[in-house]
């Protein structure tokens, strides 16, 4: 009897990280029953960054007239399914930040994100799902493919995607007006400053609002881990060296990375090495 494929895993793996890095939507469609949502722990590094933002008021954005009651319905559903309690609010319920998307227009018309990584959510409120981290590299090739990557994932069906970034800032909420920039260490030594940097990641997925035709629900789930536990083996520092090395200069300038590469090149090269 066959056995059906495992699951997809919930977190980037750096081992299948695809070389030459491009910037590209990299979707995968999503099986009946994968997991969309994961219950945010109170207390948590991650649930008082959120909290933060909610005091302030500054968590959720949303057009006027815009109705995201079935989206919310969609969500609680789902949430139900996964065995998640979706207690309110809905911001501290999840360790996942919110959007929905909108197929007519390819629009984000209601926002819940407190941990943007590096963008302004309030910039982006009612543009194309394409502008949420525009300018970048490659933007004119994603902005072409926007309305028909926006039809994909508001067809019904249920996709995922990862974004990733290599970081010297450990805290969750990157927005740019609320948080400057964290500079690199300047730690000479490889070892040294690997350590001093994080991998964070965003799983991001899309479920359809089964009352509201033409609607996806947007998810984004930061996580952060330091570089050195993440990269946890041969294949995985000698995947992620090949990766960053293939990286154009626009690619680097776009993720902030160009003054560490070449550290961090030298550290995982030594990583591999002291596996072997």
């Amino acid at each position: 009897m066959a056995h059906p494929p495992p699951p997809p895993p919930l977190d980037l793996d750096l081992e299948a990280l695809p070389v030459p890095f491009r910037m590209q939507p990299g979707l995968r469609r999503l099986g009946p029953g994968a997991r969309h949502l994961s219950a945010l722990v109170p207390g948590s590094r991650l649930w008082q960054a959120k909290q933060a933002v909610v005091a302030a008021g500054a968590s959720r954005l949303a057009l006027p007239g815009f109705d995201a009651a079935p989206a919310l319905a969609a969500l609680r559903e789902r949430a139900a399914m996964e065995g998640v309690p979706a207690t309110k609010p809905l911001e501290l319920a999840f360790e996942q930040d919110f959007a929905i998307l909108e197929a007519d227009g390819g629009t984000l018309p209601w926002l819940c994100v407190c941990v943007p990584s590096h963008w302004a959510p309030e910039d982006k409120l009612g543009l194309p799902l394409a502008a949420v981290h525009a300018p970048g590299p490659d933007a004119a090739m994603l902005q072409t493919a926007s309305a028909a990557l926006t039809r994909l994932v508001t067809s019904g069906d249920e996709w995922e995607r990862f974004v990733w970034t290599i970081t010297p800032d450990a805290a969750y909420d990157q927005h740019p007006a609320r948080h400057r920039r964290v500079p690199w260490p300047e730690a000479g030594d490889p070892a040294a400053f690997a350590a001093a940097c994080w991998l964070r990641t965003e799983r991001q997925t899309f479920l359809p609002v089964p009352d509201a035709p033409g609607q996806a629900l947007f998810t984004i789930h930061v996580r952060l881990r330091p570089l050195t536990e993440a990269v946890g083996s041969p294949a995985a520092a000698a995947r992620l060296a090949a990766c960053l090395a293939s990286m154009s200069e626009a690619v680097l300038a776009y993720k902030n990375l160009a003054p560490a590469r070449a550290l961090l090149l030298a550290w995982l090269r030594q990583r591999e090495a002291a596996w072997n």
